[in-house]
Parts: C-alpha cells; structure tokens; sequence
C-alpha cells in the first residue's frame, strides 16, 4: 500500500464503506482544531487529539502513546487493526504525517495520508459535513514496532559512537541555527551535532509532498544513501514525521523518528551537547 492517497481515490472507498477517515489535524499555536473539526470535516471522520492520545507521564507534549492507551483510543472511535485507515488535517500536511507515524508504530500497515489534505479535497468540491459520526466501539489489537521510534538515551550513544550520524532536523533554518528563539519556553537555541537542517517546508508544495523525484533530489543534496538510518527531528515530534513519510516516500526504508525531539533535547536542565 502505498503511503498517500488522492482525494478522488479516498471518495470511492467512502462510497464503497472501505474506509475509516481520521481528522488528525493539530497546530502549534494552539488553533482548536477540535473546534474546527465540529464546523466542517470529511463526512464519516473522526478526531484523532494528538495531545489526547498521548504518553502524559513524560512531561514533554505529545509523546507516543502507550499500545494499550492508544489501543483503547482509536478503538473507542471504531478502528480496528484490519481497518483501512486514511489520516488527513486542515492544513494540507502538517500534523497528519504524525498520526500516520503513530499508527505506523502501533503495527498499522493499511494507513494512508490524503495527499494535500482537507484544502486538496474542497477544491475538488468533494463533500464536507457538521455531522459527527457515533462509531461502534471495538476491540484494537497493537503491535508496537519500537524500531520506528528513538529515544533520549540511544540517540545520545548513536551521536557518540557513530562518526556520521544522520539526523535531519524538520524545524526552520533559523531555529536550527539559534537565531530564533524556540516557541516553548525554558529551550536553548541551536541543534544537535552533526545534524542537518531540512526544514519540513521544503518537502512540500502546495500542501502535499513534492513529486518523487524532487524529494529523491533533496535528499541526495543532503547526502542520504539507502544504507544510512535517518533519524528525523523536530520541535516536538511531529513535522519530524513529514521527513519520515518523505523518506518512505522515495523507498526509503530505514528511519527512526526521535519523539522528544527538541522540546526534550534543548531543555536547559539537560547535559545534551547543543551546536549554533
């Protein structure tokens, strides 16, 4: 299967109820997007709250769930691991590549990203609705692929011990560099040794991923061969996942996506070598 879906493609499996549809749109200038949700959404869509269905126990926002929280939170809205799941958001791709990484952990293989999101859509004058549906509670099945994911300790020990770690940043230049501050308070400015900045915004054009090739190009520029493991980063974890659908966009199969990413990596209490 592959990772994104057109929006005609998504309409016929709406019509031949092949489909769940999840809205997992989030912003980082705390927009209600649950709100937004309840105005207009793909008819048939849930709400997927990344904040909600998350670990709260890390105190660093929006960390993976556990299988068993997110097992009882997607079962809740009617999804079951056989599901054929399509994720999208309101900003055309933003915070829907996140969702899909989380299913992507959770052992989904059948989900999707609706290429070009919910803009994509209603310019196609394809339907949107008010109307919340009342899923049938079921039973969700995880199965954890942790090799997706990398944490504190064992990005610490790569960036110590291998001589060319690869690891792409998906925050802006300037907040990559230290000349911006960081949105979230109590985080130095600057990024990791030895990574590289490939702010998300270069992946994408008119809210969807560039075509193949130019993300095949980009990330060649950036010296990334097949046998490299790529780990993408970010603020808080989730535009680190639109390098990681962006890899598995051009076949590449070999990444892992750091969860705390900047917001754990930039806390001043913190021994973590940062580089301006």
């Amino acid at each position: 299967m592959t990772n994104q879906i057109e929006p005609q493609a998504l309409s016929k499996l709406i019509d031949e109820g092949m489909v769940k549809i999840v809205d997992g749109s989030w912003a980082l200038d705390g927009t209600d997007m649950r709100a937004l949700y309840l105005k207009d959404h793909i008819p048939g869509a849930v709400f997927f709250d990344i904040e909600a269905v998350s670990d709260h126990s890390t105190g660093l926002p929006h960390t993976a769930p556990s299988p068993e929280a997110f097992a009882a939170a997607v079962g809740a809205m009617g999804i079951s691991a056989e599901d054929h799941v399509v994720v999208y958001d309101r900003q055309g791709l933003f915070s829907a590549a996140r969702v899909w990484w989380t299913f992507k952990l959770m052992g989904h293989d059948k989900v999707q990203v609706l290429r070009g999101g919910l803009p994509a859509w209603q310019i196609l004058h394809l339907p949107v609705t008010a109307e919340v549906p009342t899923p049938v509670a079921t039973t969700y099945a995880s199965q954890p692929q942790p090799e997706i994911m990398i944490g504190l300790n064992e990005l610490r020990s790569t960036l110590e011990d291998d001589k060319n770690p690869v690891v792409l940043d998906a925050r802006s230049k300037a907040r990559f560099d230290g000349t911006a501050s960081e949105p979230r308070a109590g985080l130095r400015s600057g990024h990791m040794p030895g990574a590289r900045s490939l702010p998300f915004s270069e992946l994408i054009r008119d809210g969807a991923l560039k075509p193949r090739e130019e993300l095949e190009a980009i990330f060649c520029n950036l010296g990334i061969a097949d046998g490299h493991t790529v780990v993408t980063t970010c603020g808080s974890g989730v535009t680190a996942a639109i390098i990681t659908l962006a890899l598995e966009e051009v076949g590449h199969k070999s990444s892992k996506l750091y969860d705390g990413s900047w917001a754990e990596w930039g806390q001043e209490t913190l021994n973590t070598p940062v580089v301006t």
